[in-house]
């Protein structure tokens, strides 16, 4: 059991409310299984993990193997993340500001300022207009700029207190646009469906929404 340490991977680390992959780094028939992916210092990617067979060595050329359908599910929530910040200013005004997130493969969570309980009706809203959204399959654009350009742009949602760099990503979706670095599905489509599981308080004036979307939301659902 330890951590690899590789030149380049497709593995997206743990960071700003994103969990890291899992999958696998093998050579022929020797193999690392990957159960989390950090980021211990600026740059540096490391792979949790424990070899399941073999023995992997040092300057070992390897295949890299990204568990995808979690991925998917990662990147549906991420971007159900942000049509969610996207609702949620259009039913209860443009006061809504992002107070942390947890994105997994199985759940959403989303804390934002408001002063008050977020009644049934504007759930019921907020989820609505999301899902016209999902099955309106909107085209997701991701691109860099200069950050001193992205602060001169009001339609771009950014954080007050986070520390960007000269270049920032932009993850657009025409009629959201937010900087964020992490991984996002290609299309809303992709969602499939979405349903807020949760609504409560853990602080004074600051709100917590738990979600879920695709076949999560589904079987939400039929438990309900």
């Amino acid at each position: 059991e330890g951590f690899l340490l590789l030149d380049q991977t497709p593995f997206y680390a743990e960071m700003g409310g994103q969990i890291g992959d899992t999958g696998s780094i093998s050579k022929g028939g020797n193999r690392f299984d990957v159960y989390d992916t950090t980021s211990p210092f600026p740059g540096v990617i490391a792979h949790l993990g424990k070899v399941s067979s073999g023995t992997l060595h040092k300057n070992d050329l390897v295949h890299a193997a990204v568990d995808i359908e979690r991925r998917q599910n990662i990147e549906n929530n991420h971007t159900a993340t942000h049509l969610l910040h996207w609702a949620l200013q259009k039913v209860l005004g443009e006061h809504i500001k992002q107070a942390g997130s947890l994105v997994e493969d199985k759940r959403i969570r989303f804390d934002f300022s408001h002063h008050k309980p977020v009644s049934q009706a504007e759930i019921r809203q907020i989820e609505d207009l999301i899902n016209e959204k999902i099955r309106e399959d909107v085209d997701i654009q991701i691109y860099e700029i200069p950050y001193a350009d992205a602060q001169k742009r009001a339609d771009i949602k950014q954080f007050f207190g986070e520390k960007y760099g000269e270049k920032v990503r932009v993850v657009d979706a025409e009629f959201s646009k937010e900087l964020c670095g992490g991984t996002h599905t290609k299309r809303t489509g992709k969602i499939g469906y979405f349903r807020i599981a949760k609504e409560s308080s853990i602080a004074a004036g600051v709100r917590r929404i738990d979600a879920l979307s695709g076949k999560a939301a589904e079987e939400f659902v039929r438990q309900e």
